[in-house]
């Protein structure tokens, strides 16, 4: 059985890892599931603005590796990242990057979160990025696990 996690816990990956199908956990309600991703893609763009950098923008295929992400994540009990290089081919990236994060009650406060941490935040301001992708689950007990996934076209 995996620990349960009792903190809000972030992760960041650059670089590869393992993309794993665990069995399928049910997304929060579609709309409250919906507005988080949204809230995150927003938030990210909110920061990277402020800073003078083009926004990111909504890529399906990302958006597919991230959503898979945050449900695998979900049926484990874990936060853990995927593995990059699937996405680089299938989307045909020059660069991906993935922040992750379990427990955060918002896509605001998620957003808040890797701003805080300053590799995540190196990641979500990679003035290269230019595509985006969120994934959020929830577990059993509500609690979100997020996957965004940012890459550049290549």
């Amino acid at each position: 059985m995996p620990p349960v996690l009792h903190r809000p816990s972030i992760v960041l990956l650059v670089a590869s890892g393992a993309l794993l199908a665990g069995s399928i956990v049910q997304p929060a309600a579609a709309s409250a599931s919906g507005s988080y991703e949204h809230s995150v893609q927003t938030r990210t763009n909110a920061e990277r603005v402020d800073r003078d950098l083009k926004r990111v923008k909504k890529s399906a295929c990302l958006d597919a590796f991230a959503e898979k992400q945050a449900r695998a994540m979900a049926a484990q009990g874990r936060i853990f990242h995927q593995d990059l290089d699937p996405i680089l081919a299938k989307c045909h990236l020059s660069q991906v990057g993935e922040n992750v994060a379990f427990g955060y009650p918002s896509g605001k406060a998620v957003t808040a979160a890797w701003m805080n941490s300053p590799r995540h935040r190196q990641n979500l301001l990679n003035p290269r990025h230019r595509l985006i992708g969120v994934g959020a689950y929830t577990d059993a007990d509500g609690h979100y696990y997020v996957s965004q996934v940012l890459g550049r076209k290549a």
